[in-house]
């Protein structure tokens, strides 16, 4: 965790308001680090609905496995989070520490292990010592508080140099219902479900398998459209849980993900996850530029989304960036690379609103300076036209500066 914040983190946090069957605690564990909280449990009634999504790597960690496995039950009643270690690569001695984490829990909380969630962010290859939950999280259980986002926000952090927290208010039916969000992540962020670690909760009565369809169709243009390095983590975890409370107040009870009245919800639902994401991209690793990477005239959107992420992982163009330099040659080539349809002389680069390349040229307008100075900015916006067809597609990334690498190179030291 950095002791200096961002530049690109947000000015205000959101007042994060309580959601009925919902209770936050954090403490410090001494995982890895000493004197900081990384141990979160959050609490659920009874009956409250679970859906996740979770990495595509090949290599995931045991927290990882234990949650597919469990969210067939559809149920959860307690959420551990700890920071420092990602039980990540560590064989049957990572599978044992989360059964004894879900074990020390389920008895903290008063359920079965099956509604015990888990999720572990921090060095990969280490072994996590379940055995320092023990107590900890009984001690939590009894202290949990509906209002603790903000401190759990901190207690998962990392690299982070800031808390990541969102949250919207809706109506459902005639009762009022809130979705709050956290969090974690700062690098290995290339997403291929969701990010590092996020947390959604919300009142509202929705089924497991509507909460699950809303949850992965939910990702796809906010998380997986964010990438810092290019990294797919081994422990990416993103968990919806809806304790229906809102029910006693006049909200409907959703079983489908398609059922009309949720058309507000999925919206604002959305916005708290696409709120997320970019604050995941404002807080890349040695981050000093927000970049917002737009694709269009492409043949598909899915032709959209690959050159686009072509061109926000390229190491050369987030050098360029870094170094507030319009390169649009190292644009073009990120295009040429992708694979996707693409034809040279049809090809048009903007930064931040100013032509740079036309009908694959330079413009006959362009001006240095006035390119030179838009480069300055906190925030570059590159648009590529293609011209061959109606697919468009946006993502988000940062600058790659030499900070990304003093981070990386002592990660572990």
């Amino acid at each position: 965790m950095s002791s200096s914040v961002s530049p690109l983190a947000p000015k205000t946090i959101p007042d994060m308001p309580v959601i009925a069957g919902i209770r936050l605690a954090t403490a410090e564990a001494g995982i890895r680090y000493k004197n900081r909280t990384d141990v979160l449990l959050a609490v659920m009634d009874k009956g409250t609905a679970v859906a996740g999504v979770f990495t595509k790597s090949k290599c995931p960690s045991a927290p990882v496995e234990w949650c597919r496995a469990k969210l067939k039950g559809g149920k959860a009643r307690a959420l551990v989070v700890n920071s420092g270690n990602a039980n990540a690569f560590t064989g049957k001695t990572g599978r044992a520490s989360t059964a004894l984490t879900a074990k020390i829990a389920a008895k903290a909380v008063g359920c079965s292990e099956s509604e015990i969630f888990l999720a572990s962010t921090g060095v990969i290859g280490e072994p996590l010592d379940a055995t320092k939950f023990d107590g900890v999280l009984g001690r939590l259980a009894g202290a949990a508080d509906p209002g603790g986002y903000l401190a759990a926000a901190k207690a998962i952090m990392t690299t982070d140099t800031f808390p990541k927290v969102a949250t919207a208010t809706v109506k459902l039916g005639k009762a009022k219902v809130t979705i709050n969000g956290m969090a974690k992540g700062a690098g290995m962020i290339a997403p291929d479900m969701a990010t590092m670690l996020s947390f959604i909760f919300t009142d509202a009565p929705i089924a497991p398998a509507a909460l699950q369809a809303l949850l992965k169709s939910g990702v796809e243009d906010t998380f997986n459209a964010v990438t810092i390095d290019g990294d797919t983590s081994t422990s990416d975890t993103l968990l919806a849980f809806a304790t229906g409370a809102a029910a006693e107040h006049g909200a409907p009870r959703i079983s489908r993900a398609s059922d009309p009245r949720l058309k507000a919800f999925v919206k604002a639902f959305n916005q708290v996850l696409a709120n997320l994401a970019e604050q995941v991209a404002r807080d890349g690793e040695g981050a000093r530029k927000l970049v917002k990477i737009t694709v269009e005239g492409a043949k598909t959107k899915a032709s959209a989304r690959k050159i686009a992420m072509s061109i926000a992982n390229s190491p050369l163009v987030k050098t360029a960036i870094a170094g507030e330099d319009a390169n649009w040659g190292r644009v073009v080539m990120a295009v040429g690379k992708a694979g996707e349809p693409a034809d040279r002389d049809k090809l048009s680069i903007s930064f931040n609103g100013i032509r740079v390349a036309r009908s694959g040229a330079r413009d006959p307008d362009y001006d240095e300076a006035q390119v030179s100075e838009a480069m300055k900015a906190p925030e570059i916006a590159i648009r590529v036209s293609l011209g061959l067809g109606k697919g468009r597609d946006r993502v988000m990334t940062c600058d790659l500066t030499k900070e990304y690498v003093a981070i990386n190179g002592d990660y572990r030291s």
